[in-house]
């Protein structure tokens, strides 16, 4: 039994390279939770998250702005820090469903939003999640595979040695950027979907966007090969963020696709629709995968119910301890896995990475895989990479559009749940 004696709180906001644009809006910085807990014995788990309310509640950060949402999740994580206060757990999962239901109810208040959408609780509360599992760790002296209760443990089947490295290509990337990342290596491309060119919701015009969109970067990816797919091809996973309106749109682009030979390259097209139309998916000739609409197992047996193939799982976005819940489901169910991005810092990309190395590998590829954009969008992401408590160690780096994981990377889960002096300071400051 862990018993949390102490908690701590701190957050940097994080400047953006550029405006990161999705879900036919833009980001500009992104802004980093720091929680510690401490136990009774002494022991001090440090979790890091990131914010990002666009993703999780796209609603919150068109009524209420950039700040200003930022100020409302950063609220829920200090809310949450105040219930955990004093509380005993079995296991980081025991502890997020004890304070989840709370930390929802107080958004809901905050935001004003009765129906908020839970993924905004979830991501309020990874940093909080991520410093219990540092916590247990410590305290029971024993590495992230062992700690896993038996019962979600036992769908871990995997131990990559080596990972994909998904790159991003959002809505401003120009021709040569996307002609950089094909000759450093990557063979499997994360492209947004659903811009909004004209800022007025047009259908017509976002899909004709698209169109332009898949046929300029397939125009430029068919030129290169990868060993590593089982067709030889770069493969493409593309993600519309819920912002496609109805099945016909979506077919008519997936028949754009099929038209230019870019079919058969899509391996994964994630929440192509909002989640609330609960549309049955199975003639739909891609593997469709869901991302934002799963927050529990409840939702994720509905979309497997709906014919969705595939989950984004996201530790950094949604807790570990949510993530190995659906994954558990999932897999059981035959319905593959694997770990998308949040724009993560360089710690959590290794939180993240301790699932995604566990996981089988998605169908098309010959390796596992994580999405990681991070290098491509924060400003300070070398200083970023100073912090991390393994700081220098080969795993951290991709090279050819892979992660190469060594024995010392499962023996310290990356340095993951390991207490980052910087990030101390940050929570012994504030």
């Amino acid at each position: 039994m862990t018993r949390i004696h102490q908690t701590l709180y701190a957050e940097r906001r994080e400047p953006l390279l550029s405006a990161f644009g999705f879900k036919g809006g833009y980001l500009t910085e992104l802004w980093q939770s720091i929680s510690g807990l401490q136990g009774s014995s002494g022991t001090t788990g440090v979790g890091v998250g990131v914010q990002s309310i666009l993703w999780s509640d796209a609603r919150v950060f068109v009524q209420s702005g950039e700040l200003e949402g930022n100020q409302m999740m950063a609220d829920m994580t200090r809310h949450a820090l105040s219930l955990a206060d004093g509380v005993e757990f079995n296991t980081p999962l025991e502890l997020l469903d004890h304070i989840l239901p709370d930390v929802y109810a107080y958004g809901q208040s905050r935001t004003g939003f009765q129906d908020l959408r839970y993924t905004f609780a979830l991501n309020s509360l990874v940093t909080v999640d991520h410093a219990a599992w540092a916590l247990y760790s410590g305290e029971e002296k024993s590495n992230f595979y062992n700690l896993v209760p038996e019962t979600y443990r036992a769908v871990l089947t995997e131990r990559h040695a080596e990972l994909a490295s998904i790159p991003i290509i959002a809505y401003g990337m120009s021709e040569a950027g996307i002609t950089e990342i094909m000759e450093e290596g990557y063979f499997f491309l994360k492209i947004k979907l659903g811009a909004d060119p004209d800022g007025d919701g047009d259908q017509e015009k976002m899909l004709e966007w698209d169109k332009l969109r898949i046929s300029q970067i397939h125009e430029i990816a068919k030129r290169y090969t990868s060993s590593r797919t089982d067709s030889g091809a770069i493969a493409y996973y593309l993600d519309a963020n819920g912002r496609y309106e109805s099945k016909s749109t979506l077919q008519r682009f997936l028949e754009h696709a099929g038209q230019i030979g870019a079919l058969e390259h899509i391996l994964l097209f994630e929440e192509p629709f909002p989640e609330e139309l609960e549309i049955d998916v199975t003639d739909i000739p891609v593997r469709l995968a869901a991302d934002e609409s799963v927050h529990n197992e409840k939702d994720a047996r509905k979309r497997i119910e709906m014919g969705y193939g595939a989950f984004a799982l996201k530790p950094v976005a949604k807790t570990m301890s949510m993530s190995l819940i659906i994954a558990k489901l999932a897999i059981e169910q035959g319905v593959p896995c694997f770990c998308a991005d949040l724009t993560a810092n360089p710690l959590l990309v290794d939180w993240n990475k301790n699932l995604a190395a566990r996981l089988p590998a998605i169908p098309g590829l010959k390796v596992g895989a994580i999405e990681t954009n991070g290098h491509q969008n924060y400003s300070n992401w070398l200083q970023m990479k100073s912090w991390h408590p393994r700081a220098g160690a080969p795993w951290m780096e991709s090279s050819r559009g892979i992660y190469k994981l060594d024995e010392l990377f499962y023996e310290t889960d990356g340095g993951a749940l390991q207490a980052s002096p910087a990030y101390l300071e940050l929570l012994h400051n504030s």
